[in-house]
């Protein structure tokens, strides 16, 4: 049992760390941000971002069957699927519980070295996230702000509509 749980802090503790551009989302020659994958939260309350523009967890764990994300920067494109996203704890376990809508979230400069100590953050509009855990978002979010497409440190997040980030695009594509 306890090297079980060693094992799943390990990964939990993999995945949080690689939430940024760097080791999981690439810029690929079109300029386009591509996530693989998208996960539920592993690590309850856990910030991403800085200042003005850091985002805080939800309060327990979540679990991703899956999911991918898609951004164009030069177009400001934005497509994200995610499958089977459902409390990992709780009562509600294996369900999303009360929560019925979603937004993807591109937290950029998630250090805030460019923008004066601030992350920024760039939403989509909310979308419904069904009885199975699965949303989807395919539109267009407008100009992106300029630190989206210079800074390396970009990282998505699927957020409920209080703002609690429940989910994260992961893994190189």
């Amino acid at each position: 049992m306890q090297v079980s749980l060693r094992k799943s802090l390990i990964v939990s503790g993999l995945a949080l760390g690689l939430a940024t551009i760097g080791p999981n989302a690439s810029a690929d020659s079109g300029n386009d941000l591509r996530w693989k994958s998208v996960i539920g939260i592993m690590q309850a309350n856990s910030v991403v971002g800085t200042g003005t523009g850091a985002v805080n967890g939800a309060p327990g764990p979540w679990s991703a069957l899956g999911g991918s994300v898609n951004v164009d920067l030069d177009r400001a494109k934005f497509a994200f699927d995610v499958h089977g996203l459902v409390l990992a704890a709780g009562n509600f376990i294996g369900t999303p519980g009360t929560i019925v809508q979603v937004k993807g979230t591109l937290v950029c400069d998630t250090d805030g070295s460019a923008s004066g100590g601030n992350s920024v953050l760039v939403d989509t509009p909310l979308v419904v996230l069904d009885d199975d855990g699965d949303a989807r978002f395919h539109g267009t979010l407008g100009p992106l702000p300029a630190v989206c497409t210079t800074e390396p440190d970009v990282a998505f997040l699927v957020r409920t509509s209080s703002g609690r980030w429940i989910g994260n695009g992961t893994v190189l594509r």
